[in-house]
């Protein structure tokens, strides 16, 4: 009896991550933010290969979180790179989400700015960037 709790147990937990998931994926989706980054790289014809790139993304990204893999080849060196991927689908996320939302015209009306909003933002970005890198700095540099 214990067993069969356990394994149903087991089944509604990855039936709910599931569910979490494809709504996750259906949200980035529906914001429009995979064909605005294929629509810049002018990549159209590899369609299917980013299909395929966006599910394995997925499925490998709750893989490493359930299971804990050490990274031996180039620890620090493939961290950065993963930091820098991830960073960039953040910003590319966060400027889908500020243009689906129409935020950019509210903020500029709302600190009386004509031009220039794209620097305010740059910067906003640059101060985030360079806040976590002394804080790794400062924790890891030790």
């Amino acid at each position: 009896m214990m067993l069969l709790k356990e394994v149903f147990l087991c089944f509604i937990g990855l039936s709910a991550g599931g569910i979490i998931a494809a709504g996750v994926f259906a949200f980035l989706a529906m914001i429009g933010i995979f064909p605005r980054i294929i629509g810049y790289t002018k990549t159209k014809k590899h369609i299917i290969l980013f299909e395929t790139c966006i599910i394995l993304g997925g499925v490998l990204g709750n893989i490493s979180d359930i299971y804990e893999f050490p990274i031996g080849f180039g620890g620090n060196v493939a961290l950065g790179i993963y930091g820098l991927a991830v960073g960039i689908f953040v910003g590319c996320l966060v400027m889908s989400l500020a243009e689906t939302l129409k935020a950019l015209p509210v903020i500029s009306r709302r600190i009386h700015i004509g031009v220039g909003l794209q620097y305010i933002i740059l910067s906003l970005g640059l101060g985030k960037m360079v806040g976590s890198l002394v804080f790794f700095a400062e924790r890891f540099g030790q």
